[in-house]
C-alpha cells in the first residue's frame, strides 16, 4: 500500500525530495520561464511525482535561492542553474526526457489555447461550440459557431480546435478566397 507521500508515482517516478528538486530544477533550466501549473500537471499527469512532495520540493527551490517567481513562471537563478548543470544527469534519462516532454506540451496547449479560444455554451436548444481566434491587435479576427449534439461532441470539437484552430482558419479562408470554377459561379440571371 503506498503511502501520501508516494501515492500516485509510477514505478520509476521520483519519490526521493532531493531528486524531485533536481529534476525542478533542470526543467526550469531547460523550459523556463515556466508557470507552476505547467510544472504540476506535466509531472502528475505522468505520475513522475506526488503532488506532496511536488509542492515542498519547490517551496524549498524558493527558500534556497535556485529559482526565483516572476511574471511569467518560475526563472533559474544561476546557483539553480549551476545545480542543474552539474546534478540533472544524475537523474534517469527516462524522467527527465518523459518531465521535459510533458512540459512542452502543456506550454504548447497553453499558447494555442491562448489565441485559439474555444468555449462549449449550453441551452434550450442544445449545445453550441464558440471559436474565436484572437489576435494581438483586434479581440476578434474569426469567429464560428458550431451547434453539436451532446456534451461530449461539443467538448471534442473545443479541444480540436484550441489544437487546430489556426490551420481551421486557414483552410476556410482559403476555400473562401479561391476563384471560383465555372461549376460553382451563380448563372448571371440569379445576379
Amino acid at each position: 500500500m503506498a503511502d501520501a507521500f508516494t501515492a500516485g508515482v509510477k514505478p520509476g517516478g521520483l519519490t526521493n525530495s532531493t531528486e524531485i528538486r533536481l529534476l525542478l530544477c533542470y526543467l526550469i533550466k531547460t523550459t523556463g520561464p515556466v508557470t507552476r501549473e505547467t510544472l504540476e500537471g506535466a509531472l502528475l499527469q505522468e505520475e513522475l511525482v506526488n503532488y506532496f512532495e511536488f509542492v515542498n520540493a519547490l517551496s524549498e527551490l524558493e527558500h534556497q535561492n535556485l529559482v526565483t517567481v516572476q511574471d511569467k513562471g518560475y526563472k533559474i537563478t544561476e546557483k539553480g542553474a549551476s545545480v542543474a548543470d552539474t546534478l540533472s544527469y544524475d537523474l534517469p534519462r527516462s524522467v527527465r526526457e518523459s518531465a521535459i516532454l510533458a512540459v512542452i506540451r502543456l506550454q504548447s496547449w497553453s499558447h494555442r489555447a491562448a489565441q485559439n479560444h474555444a468555449a462549449v455554451e449550453h441551452d434550450a436548444n442544445g449545445y453550441r461550440v464558440v471559436c474565436v481566434i484572437k489576435d494581438q491587435d483586434q479581440p476578434e479576427s474569426f469567429r464560428l459557431e458550431l451547434a453539436m449534439p451532446d456534451s461530449l461532441t461539443a467538448e471534442e470539437v473545443k479541444n480540436r480546435f484550441i489544437a487546430r484552430g489556426s490551420q481551421i482558419y486557414m483552410s476556410l479562408l482559403e476555400a473562401l478566397t479561391q476563384p471560383l470554377s465555372d461549376n460553382d459561379r451563380p448563372p448571371d440571371a440569379a445576379l
